[in-house]
């Protein structure tokens, strides 16, 4: 990994604030504290971060509101920390964006590799365009509001989106006109989960053209670049 890393760390609990600034810097990355939403918010105004490792269960903002609240602001990676190991608050973290998740108590060690991980793959993926996408948009015969989650035709029908189909056309519409591959796609769409969960990109690729074109068959909105993955040309248009 190229330079310093600068990682800011967001837990309440000192103890454990002081153990990963101390470790991570002892293995060449810069280092910045805080205590909750109020102080991390303070850090991100005055530096330039690389990565946010964020706490779970803290007084006041929780992770998960200040996971949502980087997604809506930023394009930074986050790992969560959590000292729950049930199946729910992990997923909930990822439905949030985070990138990463580590169940608490954790070795530092594994925290420094996971860290690296993420950095390698979030800074391999190809630049978004502009954020005006953030809104509602339209494409070809469909308007599409991300902060609903609604996908609207032309008659005004709303078509349901799983969470898997959201997510995909989201990427789709952050890199469009991008040939972005298939590992990519898993990358910006579910990160180190989609080893875990998914099957295939082509089959997400395939459910959502059954949704989107007008004939998936033979498809005008995302198109397949053979040996390359799929690209995303319809134009996309602020609603």
């Amino acid at each position: 990994m190229d330079g310093q890393p600068h990682i800011l760390v967001v837990d309440d609990h000192k103890d454990i604030r002081d153990l990963v600034a101390r470790y991570l810097r002892r293995h060449a990355c810069r280092v910045s504290t805080a205590d909750g939403g109020a102080e991390m918010r303070r850090v991100l105004e005055t530096a330039a971060v690389d990565l946010v490792v964020l706490d779970l269960m803290m007084p006041g903002e929780d992770g998960l509101a200040l996971c949502r609240h980087l997604r809506a602001t930023t394009e930074l990676p986050v790992i969560m920390l959590t000292a729950m190991a049930e199946e729910t608050e992990r997923i909930v973290g990822l439905e949030m964006g985070a990138d990463d998740y580590l169940t608490k108590p954790f070795n530092p060690r594994e925290l420094l590799a996971r860290i690296r991980a993420v950095l390698r793959r979030t800074r391999a993926l190809p630049p978004r365009r502009e954020r005006a996408e953030e809104g509602v948009v339209r494409f070809d015969r469909w308007r599409f509001d991300r902060a609903r989650r609604e996908l609207i035709d032309e008659s005004g029908v709303s078509v349901p989106l799983s969470t898997a189909d959201f997510r995909l056309l989201c990427a789709f519409v952050d890199h469009r006109g991008m040939v972005l591959s298939r590992d990519q796609l898993l990358d910006l769409t579910a990160g180190r989960e989609a080893r875990v969960f998914d099957r295939s990109i082509d089959n997400q690729v395939s459910r959502l053209r059954r949704k989107i074109e007008s004939d998936a068959k033979n498809p005008a909105i995302v198109k397949t670049h053979w040996g390359g993955g799929y690209s995303f040309v319809a134009k996309v248009e602020p609603a």
